[in-house]
């Protein structure tokens, strides 16, 4: 398409786009900047039911990715960490909350090797750290969750 036809259509379509984008998705000044971006590189023997087309159906699937996302986001947000079974000695829901309260590091080094199962080493490269340093976070971390809980929790043994 000649830029000066494209440079109309854009002036002329752009805002009505973004209105009908905005219908099925979050973003809809990024689906319609996509839209125009291929459609500079084509000649469609309609441009503007063309580019309603492309606009349409960018933003019904951004729109369902947004969806899919917050959702994972929400189901995240609200994931305890512990479940309680009868017979716990340990309160799931304290656990969870003391877990919550641990530095990024040390929550994020005893998640990904109690419920991971990733080796300190792994945990090391993972944080860009040393085996020895993921180490002394787990520890640390346990420590913490200890006197939180107020209770002693059997030492778990490295990997």
């Amino acid at each position: 398409m000649e830029a000066e036809q494209l440079g109309r259509l854009i002036d002329s379509q752009a805002a009505a786009l973004v209105l009908y984008a905005r219908q099925w998705c979050a973003s809809p000044e990024d689906v319609v900047q996509d839209g125009f971006a291929r459609l500079a590189s084509r000649m469609p023997d309609d441009p503007l039911a063309w580019i309603y087309r492309v606009v349409r159906n960018r933003a019904i699937s951004v729109g369902r990715s947004e969806r899919r996302r917050r959702h994972r986001e929400e189901q995240v947000a609200t994931q305890t960490w512990f479940v309680a079974t009868p017979g716990d000695r340990l309160d799931a829901v304290a656990a969870t909350a003391a877990l919550a309260h641990l530095p990024d590091d040390e929550r994020e080094v005893v998640v990904a090797h109690v419920w991971g199962g990733l080796s300190f080493a792994e945990i090391g490269r993972l944080m860009n750290s040393s085996a020895a340093t993921a180490h002394r976070r787990f520890v640390a971390g346990l420590s913490n969750l200890r006197s939180r809980l107020e209770t002693s929790c059997p030492p778990i043994h490295p990997t």
